[in-house]
């Protein structure tokens, strides 16, 4: 990035139409949050000075492309195929490098009608105003770089900024009073993305410049607000008619969590000099874990995000430590007696056995689960980021016991439900071998439920004798597979193949029609290559002429054989 970067006026209005025609709220307020965390690792402008290529980091390195001209035909290697956060962090840290400032760029609309004569930052009667309306001008605006679209307000209403000083000193619920006249007596339901991107908006536009530590937290309780402005009005319908989500408001309300959760999985930028924040974390672990406790187990959303805040923000190797899971532990066993029967028992457990494995009481944390297993409905999903835990602490020992335990629980779920629980087998037999006796026995115990993660196993470890057993157990079709999957038996041990395609060939004939017939010979015909490899052609040889001779009666069958050449 050590060239000269500039933008003349006329590239820069282009610029601001192009992102504002192309791109979302939504992707370009995650787009400033990739921005500000510095995942744009590389940027470079080509020589013809309209495209810019770059490398932002997500959930892995993504190259792209983007042409300032026409973002239109710009390309991203993320699977979004459209304008996507990649983009538009890309786009602003260019901004930056040109001297044009970020938040007109995060704010293309507003900053095109405020050129072109528009007062978006003054509310009119009855109308929808700016985040802030200032007596002095553009020059007493402190800019959003989130968004300025307001909720409805009083004509020419100033709204004060919250400062680090207030938000270090004001307790979290003081934080959502503040949202919650901001966004004023009007309460509509949030059923939409772009209505909940204005409230986000909105409500990023209150604070101040922040430090990035107090800034993650303000974000993140922006989100918590907007999310309980949708989930609310949910659980209240479902008390009176069950609850019902609409399509597109279910679809926003996955789209901020999914924002929440990413927040919560960069660290927590906490230093010695923001150490005054501690309190406001802690405000927030409150605010989820009674939200988490009372809220329907179809929504599940503030049981995710206070999951992701313990097994990132306060998981192991941050500021917490024992005595904070202890007494985190003991708060979630008195909620049970608080709440009774309203109690949300899923997430409650869930929360209770991560906190134990955090302190090393996993055979407590076992309990509870097979405890009320059946009545939980447990789910593969729920386990992951439990013994994900264990995954990266790197406890082999502990995760084959957790596997070991665990795995009865989840008898009665589909294959690719059980796929993570298999690669969760995978990792730990590969780390620590002698592992692997109680993997086949924990498997087996789970069939046929763990059929497909069973027969991976198998054939991962050349285990091909069980693996054709269990085919023919299963009554497999030979011809279901594809050729491929059968090369590795035939290279490795071609012999068991023999039993397995025999059995399958009596199968065909006795269904008694035409297609059974053809099945028949197009096996017969594997089987005599195979007969060939291993060297046993007189065998071959003796066998097609009794099978021929066995079912010379059934001349459809005669006449698929002498097709197939097997018949002179």
């Amino acid at each position: 990035m050590g060239m000269d970067y500039m933008l003349d006026d006329g590239a820069w209005r282009r610029l601001l139409e192009g992102v504002a025609a192309r791109f979302d709220e939504l992707t370009i307020i995650r787009g400033f949050q990739y921005y500000k965390q510095g995942r744009v690792e590389e940027l470079a402008l080509r020589d013809d000075g309209v495209h810019v290529d770059a490398r932002v980091k997500d959930n892995r390195m993504y190259d792209l492309a983007v042409d300032l001209d026409d973002l239109a035909a710009s390309e991203c290697a993320c699977s979004a195929n459209r304008a996507c956060t990649h983009m538009a962090a890309t786009l602003m840290l260019y901004a930056e490098l040109c001297g044009r400032p970020i938040h007109a760029l995060a704010n293309a609309r507003s900053t095109l009608k405020s050129a072109a004569g528009g007062k978006p930052d003054e509310a009119p009667e009855g109308g929808r105003g700016g985040a802030r309306a200032g007596t002095e001008g553009a020059a007493a605006k402190v800019p959003s770089r989130f968004g300025n679209g307001a909720m409805p307000a009083s004509p020419r209403r100033v709204w004060p900024t919250l400062t680090e000083a207030e938000l270090t000193e004001l307790p979290v619920a003081k934080w959502h009073e503040r949202f919650q006249e901001r966004r004023g007596p009007v309460h509509l339901h949030i059923r939409t993305a772009q209505e909940a991107v204005e409230l986000l908006a909105d409500l990023q536009a209150m604070r101040s410049v922040l430090p990035w530590a107090l800034e993650q937290l303000f974000t993140l309780h922006t989100l918590l607000f907007v999310l309980e402005q949708m989930v609310k009005p949910a659980q209240a319908d479902w008390r009176k008619s069950g609850l019902f989500m609409g399509y597109h408001t279910r679809l926003a309300l996955d789209g901020l969590r999914g924002q929440a959760r990413s927040l919560l999985e960069d660290k927590l930028a906490l230093t010695d000099d923001s150490s005054a924040y501690w309190d406001r974390l802690m405000e927030t672990a409150d605010f989820l874990r009674e939200r988490m406790l009372t809220e329907d187990k179809t929504l599940g959303c503030f049981a995710t995000l206070y999951s992701s805040l313990w097994l990132h923000w306060l998981g192991p190797g941050s500021a917490g430590s024992a005595a904070l899971y202890e007494k985190e532990q003991r708060r979630l066993q008195a909620a049970e007696a608080e709440l009774g029967p309203s109690l949300s028992r899923l997430p409650w457990t869930l929360a209770q056995c991560l906190l134990l494995l955090y302190l090393a009481r996993d055979a407590e944390a076992r309990v509870l689960l097979t405890r009320d297993g059946s009545k939980l409905m447990l789910k593969p999903e729920h386990l992951g980021s439990l013994l994900g835990v264990l995954e990266r602490a790197e406890q082999w020992a502990r995760l084959r016991d957790w596997l070991t335990e665990t795995g009865p629980l989840l008898v009665g779920f589909r294959v690719e439900d059980l796929a993570p629980y298999g690669d969760y087998w995978a990792v730990v037999v590969a780390q620590m071998p002698e592992a692997e006796p109680a993997m086949w026995r924990t498997l087996q115990e789970m069939l046929p439920f763990s059929r497909a993660v069973y027969e991976d196993a198998l054939a991962a470890h050349g285990r091909w004798d069980r693996w054709i057993d269990l085919q023919m157990c299963m009554g497999q079709d030979p011809l279901s597979f594809r050729v491929t999957a059968l090369k590795p038996v035939e290279k490795e041990a071609p012999e068991l193949l023999l039993p397995f395609y025999h059995q399958a060939v009596e199968r065909y004939v006795l269904q008694k029609n035409r297609d059974g017939y053809k099945a028949a010979a197009k096996l017969l015909k594997r089987l005599a290559k195979l007969y060939a490899r291993l060297k046993k052609g007189e065998r071959w040889e003796q066998f097609i002429a009794a099978f021929a001779s066995r079912n010379n009666r059934l001349r459809a069958l005669q006449e698929e054989l002498r097709k197939g050449g097997l018949l002179s």
